[in-house]
């Protein structure tokens, strides 16, 4: 298990927005800072009524569209994994989505649209204390219900979305090319696409985003509601984005911090 994978994972037990108050608040009723105690009071109810979580995912889900017209020939299709509970699905024994089903639901209209072409699902397991728990099976089993699992190539032992480029390449069919002129569709949520893409470009792929999953409204006082945990579940997916963006880049997993069109229309010339 490599130095990057759990250091990331340990630093966003730490980063994430609800730790992080909870931690202050407890050091701050230790120490008797009241300064700090009423700050953190005055932001959690900020955020209480407030989705600040708009106004780090605006610009991340506005950065890529979906194209106008959908190339008539592409090389194939690759799904990232991250909407499966691979956990419960065992439990449960039944496969079970979370709120990025988007991701997968993106799969049944590309079969149809392209017949003859791979579509490749890559997505193992985030987790540190559990990776026998892979989200490429949930959605294969799921897949299987429909007899629609022989179009779908799986990749089931990436970690992250690096790992979902490098090993996504090992799987394609013999005289396929990740870096094909026509173009990989590239599926994922509409806020992790910025990132997506820089990672998937500097390992040589040629994509074409297909964004989803759409969480934000535009900022503004008619965004105004009283959801403590929504709020903080938003303003968590676009604190760790962001964070994710600057560590992928000071890592060099990509070369570009805030991916964007340009490289891409350079690529297809």
């Amino acid at each position: 298990m490599d130095l990057f994978f759990i250091l990331s994972k340990l630093f966003w037990v730490i980063v994430n927005p609800g730790n992080l108050l909870i931690l202050l608040l407890v050091l701050a009723l230790l120490k008797g800072w009241k300064t700090l105690s009423s700050s953190i009071a005055l932001c959690l109810l900020f955020i209480t009524f407030y989705p600040a979580g708009n106004l780090l995912l605006q610009p991340l889900e506005k950065r890529f569209s979906l194209p106008v017209t959908l190339p008539e020939n592409i090389a194939g299709v690759i799904v990232l994994g991250g909407a499966e509970e691979a956990e419960l699905s065992s439990i449960w024994q039944q496969p079970q989505f979370n709120m990025a089903a988007e991701r997968d639901m993106a799969i049944l209209p590309l079969m149809q649209r392209y017949a003859d072409v791979p579509i490749i699902l890559t997505g193992g397991s985030g987790s540190v204390r559990k990776p026998e728990f892979r989200g490429a099976d949930v959605l294969q089993s799921w897949l299987q219900g429909q007899q629609l699992d022989h179009r779908v190539i799986f990749e089931r032992d990436s970690r992250n979305t690096f790992e979902n480029a490098i090993y996504s390449q090992g799987v394609l069919p013999a005289g396929i090319e990740f870096n094909d002129s026509r173009g990989w569709l590239l599926v994922t949520s509409a806020y992790h696409m910025p990132r997506s893409v820089g990672i998937f470009r500097a390992q040589g792929w040629n994509v074409i985003p297909y964004p989803v999953d759409y969480y934000s409204m535009p900022a503004g006082f008619n965004s105004v509601r009283a959801d403590l945990g929504k709020n903080l579940h938003e303003l968590s997916i676009g604190v760790r984005e962001w964070v994710g963006l600057g560590a992928y880049f000071l890592t060099d997993k990509t070369d570009q911090l805030f991916p964007s069109e340009t490289l891409e229309i350079s690529l297809n010339e």
